[in-house]
């Protein structure tokens, strides 16, 4: 990691925190800190559950708990069990939560322009700009990448999404029972590995590696959700599966496409990809790749 980098970043997090406040102990000049103003925000107008509010602001689960007694005991919010799974705790905003989070809007709208005030139109159109890419960035860099079971929900959600798109986008429409969908447990080690991207804990995208004995690897059933396109998520995939390809000493990476989909086909000679002659009769591809990768030398081999 660049040293220069790391501390460009320190000095954008010093001036950011400084500029908006959350130094003090009463941010935008109310009654609380800013996690608990956060919170109350994050809570919305029809509620949330108490586990998807962790995720997506990445609290721990006792830090959490004490911000939501905080405002429990301020009667600004209300937990209760879901009534369709007394599991789930669900909070929501009272009348007095309502009110303080359309204060915390207005103040929030004043300390934005406060920011923008003193610069040229010209500045504004920059700094706003710096803002959105910046955003942009910091989103693509939540984002994980987990292994799990082909049959795990989050799996079977991204699947189900995929194959709706591909439904949608090709001539001929999409009917799984005709494509040549891998075994699920050519997507389990050691024949293979199924990986789901997640956003603030939610699934995003998905890719799987088939790792057959005394074959190429090949990637299967790549996708990104379309909120999620734009971050780069796709090019992580194939990084990401091609260093697991590797790590599993193999030379060789393949792949096929549909012809609809030319952002793919884009994406994968950016990557490195040649367009070859077919290597499978999958029925709804038009294109095939491959790439020449480095295997990692033997001691390494599996270790990611």
């Amino acid at each position: 990691m660049d040293a220069a980098q790391i501390e460009q970043v320190r000095r954008f997090n010093r001036t950011v925190t400084e500029r908006v406040g959350v130094l003090h102990d009463h941010y935008l000049g109310g009654d609380r800190p800013v996690g608990e103003a956060r919170l109350l925000w994050e809570v919305g107008e029809r509620g949330q559950d108490v586990r998807r509010l962790r995720e997506r602001l990445g609290l721990d689960s006792g830090y959490a708990s004490r911000l939501l007694r905080a405002l429990q005991a301020d009667g600004l919010v209300t937990v209760e069990p879901h009534p369709g799974d007394r599991r789930v705790r669900t909070v929501r905003l009272t009348a007095a939560g309502r009110a303080e989070r359309a204060r915390l809007d207005a103040r929030s709208d004043d300390l934005a322009g406060s920011l923008l005030a003193p610069l040229n139109d010209a500045q504004r159109t920059r700094l706003v700009a710096a803002m959105a890419e910046a955003e942009r960035l910091l989103t693509a860099a939540t984002v994980t990448l987990d292994t799990v079971a082909p049959g795990h929900p989050d799996a079977q959600y991204c699947l189900r999404s995929y194959f709706t798109e591909l439904q949608e986008r090709f001539d001929t429409g999409f009917d799984p029972a005709r494509s040549l969908l891998p075994d699920p447990g050519e997507l389990l080690p050691p024949r293979g590995l199924f990986l789901v991207a997640r956003l603030h804990g939610e699934p995003v995208g998905c890719a799987g590696l088939k790792l057959p004995p005394g074959a190429p690897a090949e990637i299967k059933r790549m996708w990104v959700a379309p909120g999620a396109r734009g971050l780069g998520l796709g090019r992580r995939f194939l990084a990401e599966l091609e260093a697991r390809a590797a790590g599993h000493g193999r030379d060789l990476l393949r792949l096929d496409t549909n012809k609809a989909l030319t952002a793919a086909r884009s994406l994968y000679r950016s990557c490195g990809f040649q367009e070859v002659a077919a290597f499978n009769d999958e029925p709804y591809a038009d294109h095939w790749f491959e790439k020449r990768i480095t295997p990692a030398p033997a001691g390494e081999a599996g270790t990611r």
